[in-house]
């Protein structure tokens, strides 16, 4: 089922994230997404960069798609000027990409002050410009493209202020929403209480919100999260519980399925980060009672 249809439907949506391969062996990326399809709704592809060395984002997305998978085109706003989101967005196109999922840069940066927060800012103005061009048949330079080209957008939230939320980010869900926002994804959620406090207050919007959840596999990968991503996205009782536990991974697939299971009573869907780990993700899926 397609992303925009799964989205008009009263279900759960369940999408995921995988990273753009930096070799020239994609084959088992797609043999451990083989064990979950048709339980995911979508796989969004990340830009990554390690030692200099940039993943292909748009082969993965053609990469996924060959091979029948709904695939998610990942990109930032915040360094791109109209022409270099346009190129990226017409080859996304060509690809036969039909779902976009937009941030400034890096959103997981973040600060624990409003003035350092780095929101999941959209520059909404420059990417409505260029979604209006392509979605009516030419470039932003009135140049006529061979067909229109449109795509399901999904947009960024920070979620952790709970009922807190900054005016500023409230007018931002505003903006995106006017521009065709089809769902907001939300940073990473351990707290449901807090979290739910979030939804009630941005429930006003209409538009559905997926929350992402971190698979975090051992108390050290939690530790290097808050280390080097962001302090405090990972809790202690989360890097505690996996530092006792005797059996690493039945603890990590308990917390993950806890997480998921009290999210169905509060939001629209799902977004998993596995971190490299998709030939586990159906053991998570079976756990969590997702398809």
């Amino acid at each position: 089922m397609r992303l925009k249809d799964a989205l008009k439907k009263d279900k759960f949506i369940v999408t995921s994230e995988v990273q753009s391969p930096i070799d020239d062996s994609p084959e088992d990326l797609i043999e451990n997404l083989k064990l979950v399809r048709g339980r995911v709704d979508g796989f969004s592809v990340s830009e990554i960069e390690i030692e200099g060395v940039v993943g292909d984002t748009i082969k993965a997305c053609d990469l996924l798609k060959k091979n029948k998978f709904e695939a998610i085109y990942q990109t930032t706003t915040r360094h791109k000027n109209r022409l270099q989101l346009q190129k990226d967005l017409l080859n996304a196109h060509d690809a036969g990409v039909e779902n976009l999922l937009v941030f400034t840069e890096d959103y997981r940066i973040t600060g624990d002050s409003l003035q350092e927060m780095m929101f999941f800012h959209v520059d909404s103005g420059k990417l409505s410009s260029v979604l209006d061009h392509l979605k009516q048949g030419h470039t932003v330079e009135g140049d006529e493209l061979a067909q229109k080209a449109e795509f399901v957008l999904g947009s960024g939230v920070e979620s952790s202020w709970g009922k807190n939320v900054p005016e500023l980010e409230m007018k931002e869900m505003e903006e995106m929403t006017k521009i065709g926002t089809g769902y907001f994804l939300t940073t990473p959620v351990f707290n449901l209480d807090q979290f739910e406090k979030f939804i009630k207050n941005v429930d006003t919007f209409g538009v559905p919100i997926i929350a992402e959840v971190l698979i975090i596999r051992t108390a050290g990968m939690g530790q290097f999260l808050n280390r080097h991503m962001k302090p405090g996205l990972v809790p202690d009782w989360v890097i505690k519980k996996l530092a006792r536990a005797p059996d690493k991974q039945k603890a990590s697939i308990e917390i993950f399925a806890d997480i998921v299971s009290g999210l169905k009573d509060i939001c629209q869907g799902v977004h998993i980060i596995s971190i490299g780990g998709e030939q586990r993700l159906r053991h998570y899926l079976d756990a969590a009672k997702l398809k």
